[in-house]
């Protein structure tokens, strides 16, 4: 969800953009220039049009009153919860969202004058995927000081060609880190679990070690899928549980780190 802030009396003007019409549910009167209007700001810094688009789509089919504020959507405080429902929602459908880097935020800055642009397209998704506050300046990247090391570590990876390319025309079945680490979580305490056993084995084989999901490093997923086959293969052998319980929580451990 977009970085939300309140507000209540202020001098701030805003634009008069609220919508019309509004459904019996956001039937409420909506002054964006009241001073004792407690408003709600929701920060879409970074979001790209298609993102913008589509949510300015939906406020206009639902009837949301709000008004903008540059780069924040402003709603009153009345319908801060169903706007909130309204973020998950389009966060599964057109999501990951940007967390933003907010002004006055400490922050480490990273020159990237001379890298490609490709690099720096698989940098920003890379970026938004980890849920990184972060900013740009041009070609200057601002995050918190905290995940310095982090994105430090995600440079060097792009740098070394090891985070998989926006270009790939092939991917890892969407969700496939994920679903490997629950359905390894199962088997990690239970081998004999059905369910776990029937996803692992219509997963694995559609898994290429060279094809990683997107912003995770080749290596760390040629690992993962090794871990992977080996499960497979002690399902196909007849193994005991303990064996199976074994070799899926090596799975899991491997996956933790990065779902």
């Amino acid at each position: 969800m977009p970085f939300v802030n309140k507000f209540g009396s202020d001098d701030d003007e805003v634009s008069n953009e609220v919508a019309a019409g509004a459904p019996p549910a956001f039937d409420i009167d909506f002054d964006p220039n009241d001073p004792d209007q407690v408003k709600v700001h929701y920060n879409l810094t970074g979001w790209s049009l298609d993102q913008r688009a589509e949510l300015a789509e939906t406020l206009a089919e639902l009837g949301v009153p709000h008004t903008w504020d540059g780069e924040e959507l402003v709603v009153p405080e009345q319908i801060e919860e169903a706007v909130d429902a309204l973020f998950d929602r389009l966060e599964v459908e057109i999501g990951p969202f940007p967390v933003p880097l907010l002004d006055g935020d400490a922050s480490t800055e990273f020159g990237l004058d001379e890298w490609p642009s490709a690099d720096l397209e698989i940098l920003k998704q890379s970026l938004i995927e980890a849920e990184i506050p972060h900013a740009w300046e041009g070609r200057r990247l601002l995050v918190t000081p905290d995940a310095e090391q982090v994105v430090d570590d995600l440079l060097d990876a792009i740098e070394a060609g090891q985070v998989a390319s926006l270009d790939e025309d092939v991917h890892a079945p969407d969700g496939a880190l994920h679903d490997l680490y629950v359905a390894a979580d199962r088997l990690a305490r239970d081998g004999t679990h059905a369910a776990a056993r029937t996803e692992v084995l219509a997963l694995v084989p559609q898994l290429s070690p060279s094809i990683p999901p997107f912003g995770l490093e080749m290596g760390v997923w040629d690992t993962i899928v090794g871990l992977a086959n080996d499960l497979v293969a002690r399902f196909e052998s007849g193994s005991d549980p303990e064996f199976l319980t074994e070799a899926a929580d090596q799975l899991r451990v491997a996956c933790r780190p990065y779902v």
